[in-house]
């Protein structure tokens, strides 16, 4: 049975903690991800960009696969399926899947024209039980071919978009997508508080969670950020665990080229890094 975000990140708002959003990109992801979430006793947020989608077959594919998974692994903690960075089509699309959440990125758009789709998917997505997440001020680097610096989300439009009905808002402070560059300059959180105090307490996203430090992150849930996307992280400990498995050969002996042999160690990662992380949001034991 899945969810909405919208009480889980207020709680967690509330009690000063984070709720790990972790993008899914296959079945491994997803069984990894729900694994770890019902070890720690945690809530937790399955992402879906719409490449990870396509690449899955479909929105309705990954729905399927997530309520059968639920069920079939006794998985009993509050789990989200949420679409990350939706296109306005993308949007509809996965509320029609049975997507319990969704996020539009207009940060592309017009303020105004940004106001008025959202406006539009706020109704659309009430009206199915769907929680909505928008953005103000594209998330740096790249994320499924949009690249980005890390802008600074202006305070004022921030209040525009979260007065529109959205349950959770992601704002630029600086972050990026994909690995941070040396010469990064950290979060602002001075934009932070800003964004905070103009949009009424609403649960803030932190986009861009792989390689931001730790103190950092605590800092950031101290100052209302309730969800935190990881997705990098979990790719990039998948593959070096993959690699090792088979720089050591492992895949020539016996049948170990067996892809539930071969795809173990990667999935094993991805599990543990979900643990870590849940750990450090402060997420564990609040299911």
């Amino acid at each position: 049975m899945l969810v909405n975000a919208t009480q889980m990140l207020l709680t967690a708002r509330d009690g000063h903690y984070a709720v790990g959003q972790f993008n899914i990109n296959d079945l491994e992801w997803t069984k990894s991800s729900l694994l770890a979430a019902q070890k720690k006793n945690a809530p937790i947020i399955l992402g879906v960009s719409e490449g990870a989608g396509k690449y899955m077959t479909g929105f309705k594919t990954v729905a399927a696969m997530v309520k059968a998974m639920v069920e079939s692994l006794g998985i009993t903690v509050p789990v989200v399926l949420h679409l990350d960075h939706g296109t306005y089509e993308g949007a509809k699309a996965c509320i029609e899947a049975g997507f319990s959440s969704i996020m539009f990125d207009g940060s592309h758009y017009p303020i105004e024209e940004n106001i008025e789709k959202t406006k539009e998917l706020v109704a659309l997505a009430h009206a199915n039980g769907v929680s909505i997440e928008a953005e103000v001020g594209s998330i740096g680097g790249e994320e499924d071919g949009v690249v980005g610096m890390g802008e600074i989300a202006d305070a004022d439009e921030c209040a525009r978009i979260a007065s529109l009905g959205i349950d959770f808002l992601a704002a630029g402070i600086g972050n990026i997508h994909g690995k941070y560059p040396a010469n990064w300059k950290g979060l602002d959180f001075d934009a932070l508080a800003k964004i905070h105090a103009a949009t009424n307490n609403i649960p803030l996203v932190l986009h861009g969670g792989t390689g931001i430090p730790d103190e950092m992150i605590k800092k950031a849930i101290s100052l209302g950020v309730s969800k935190i996307n990881v997705n990098t992280e979990c790719q990039l400990s998948f593959a070096e665990a993959t690699r090792k498995y088979i720089e050591a050969g492992k895949d020539l002996e016996g049948k170990g080229y067996d892809p539930r042999k071969l795809l173990a160690p990667g999935a094993a990662a991805i599990q543990a890094t979900v643990e870590e992380k849940i750990d450090l949001f402060g997420s564990n034991d609040k299911a």
